[in-house]
């Protein structure tokens, strides 16, 4: 299954293949305690956040992060 906007944080740390391409462009990203919080929360639900805009995060950013992470699952 390809990950998308709609999939969820939880899902994206539950694999390992898609951590380690996360931590390439957000070191130590997965190791962040506030991220369990988000565990049940989609990207897509992520990126409509003020803190995501705020702090530089866009759907172009998670868009290519995550064609990155499918292309490897492949």
């Amino acid at each position: 299954m390809a990950y998308t906007l709609d999939t969820t944080v939880g899902e994206i740390l539950d694999d390992t293949n898609a951590v380690e391409i996360l931590e390439k462009y957000a070191p130590e990203v997965s190791k962040n305690p506030m991220l369990a919080l988000a565990r049940g929360m989609t990207l897509k639900s992520i990126l409509a956040m003020p803190q995501a805009k705020q702090a530089g995060l866009t759907e172009e950013m998670v868009t290519k992060v995550l064609e990155e992470i499918n292309a490897k699952s492949k």
